[in-house]
């Protein structure tokens, strides 16, 4: 674990009023981004947690109809909180290969959600069967590693896929490996926990 008073290392340390305040920094980003080509940065930073290291996921959806419209986000924390969210709300708008990118008009159809990752930990397995008992639907985000491929789905992510034999083949094609990649190569596996605002 991560023992470093510039790192947010408990989900707790972040309020409901930080999360909400967050989500409408990540709007703002995405707005001026769109309207005028320019990443902000803020002169005061109104919260002490936003100075530290944190890794944020920011997903956009449509407001009717729930459709993602584009998800980007960082797994360990490199930067202050504040700007990984700005870099990650710009780059969920304009950067996710599955969307085109979302336009100025469209903004207010579209829903901000904000999430906190906790650090990554390992979850050692001794076999397949082993690792889906560790496994906690609707709680953990999981990152799977094999040699150069990565994925990782957020803990929204059970919702659509809430059978977790599912949930891990689906990651190791996310992952770019072929879907039974956790039943038959030794695959790494990471839990994180978030939390999650949105507008």
């Amino acid at each position: 674990m991560m023992e470093d008073k510039d790192v947010i290392t408990s989900l707790d340390e972040i309020s409901e009023e930080e999360g909400k305040a967050l989500v409408y920094l990540a709007r703002k980003a995405i707005e001026e981004y769109l309207k005028n080509g320019v990443i902000i940065d803020l002169k005061e930073i109104p919260y002490e947690n936003w100075k530290k290291k944190g890794a944020s996921f920011v997903t956009l959806e449509n407001r009717y109809t729930g459709q993602l419209r584009g998800c980007i986000g960082s797994i360990l924390p490199v930067q202050p909180l504040y700007k990984d969210v700005i870099r990650n709300a710009i780059a969920a708008a304009t950067q996710d290969p599955r969307f085109p990118p979302v336009t100025y008009e469209e903004l207010p159809e579209i829903r901000v959600k904000v999430s906190i990752l906790s650090f990554p930990e390992p979850v050692p397995y001794k076999d397949p069967q082993d690792l889906l008992n560790k496994i906690e639907p609707f709680k953990d985000g999981l990152i799977l590693k094999y040699g150069n491929h990565q994925g990782t789905f957020l803990p929204d992510v059970w919702e659509e896929i809430p059978d977790k034999v599912q949930f891990l083949s689906h990651l190791c094609l996310k992952a770019g490996l072929p879907q039974d990649c956790w039943l038959t190569l030794p695959v790494e596996i990471y839990r994180y926990r978030t939390k999650v605002f949105s507008d």
